[in-house]
């Protein structure tokens, strides 16, 4: 992975990294047990009588799956992404037993730091999909990136 910075991003860019991540029942479960509790993650006949009508994965299961594709990505800055917030994220389709979920990543926003003159602040669009092609997660994300040191080739 060649390290990037603050000044290798430009906006309009999309990364579409070969990463994927496959979810499987057991870690549905598994992750609802501890970090998000309800019938319709946690027991399949229960979650069949629920809106979805079958066994889903958390949003925030789904959430920390696309961390992991994120962080495995070559597209990641130098020393790791600082995040900084969201604008907004969303769950459109529930995320189910066995899809195979993927990301693409694209550059809306950069300035440099008024207050870190070492540091980029970037708005990120992530987009996380099914093996259908179908928007599971997308959120938009505030982060602080390292900049170029100074004296360093590209």
């Amino acid at each position: 992975m060649s390290e990037r910075y603050f000044e290798d991003f430009v906006i309009g860019q999309v990364h579409k990294p070969a990463g994927r991540v496959r979810v499987e029942k057991d870690e549905i479960i598994a992750f609802a047990r501890q970090f998000d509790p309800q019938p319709f993650h946690l027991d399949e006949e229960a979650a069949r009588k629920s809106i979805f009508g079958r066994l889903v994965a958390s949003g925030w299961h789904t959430a920390a799956l696309t961390m992991r594709l994120i962080a495995g990505s070559e597209y990641r800055a130098a020393t790791g992404t600082i995040g900084l917030g969201f604008d907004g994220m969303r769950w459109p389709v529930p995320v189910l037993p066995g899809d195979e979920l993927r990301i693409e990543s694209d550059v809306l926003e950069m300035r440099p730091s008024k207050s870190r003159p070492d540091r980029g602040l970037m708005k990120i669009r992530t987009r996380t999909f099914n093996q259908n092609g179908e928007v599971v997660q997308e959120l938009i994300a505030n982060a602080m990136v390292p900049r170029r040191p100074a004296g360093q080739v590209q």
